[in-house]
């Protein structure tokens, strides 16, 4: 892992779950919303959620490739917004969801395509954070977030390197 991660903050399925349910609670005012853009990969278990909570049908996909497991990389589009969800008014009525908001580089092309949608997150970090409308929880710039999907189930040593097992 790059030393630019220096703290990392391990995410359950559990807690993903709570965390993307008080997205959808913290997003229920804010609608209400004609469809929801998951931002893949990430994006689609949040999204799934949010539109479960929120009563959404439409679920659209946008895919947007730019992390390589830690490092960040070339932002590609993949599969943009189809012209059914996307209208003609900019992104009015719709919602963007995404897991986290790191850098901002993401958030920036899928902002170009719907500039009017309300985008939510999860997880925040500084730099990111200003592109996104709505977020549950911040962490700080040098923090890796370990998501459940990226995980298996294993010992994780303590945060202090001498405790004793």
């Amino acid at each position: 892992m790059d030393e630019k991660w220096q703290k990392s903050f391990p995410v359950s399925w559990d807690q993903f779950h709570r965390d993307a349910r008080a997205l959808a609670w913290r997003l229920s005012a804010a609608g209400p919303f004609s469809a929801v853009v998951a931002v893949t990969r990430g994006g689609l278990v949040p999204a799934a959620v949010v539109a479960r909570e929120l009563g959404i049908r439409v679920i659209e996909t946008v895919c947007v490739a730019s992390y390589d497991y830690d490092k960040q990389g070339h932002i590609q589009v993949l599969k943009s917004i189809g012209a059914s969800v996307a209208g003609t008014e900019g992104g009015t009525g719709v919602l963007i969801v995404d897991d986290l908001v790191d850098t901002g580089a993401t958030a920036r092309v899928v902002r170009e395509m719907l500039p009017k949608a309300h985008f939510a997150t999860v997880y925040a970090k500084p730099a990111g954070r200003p592109l996104v409308d709505t977020f549950v929880t911040e962490v700080s710039q040098d923090t890796w977030i370990y998501l459940p999907w990226d995980m298996g189930l294993q010992f994780t040593p303590p945060i202090g390197d001498k405790a004793t097992v």
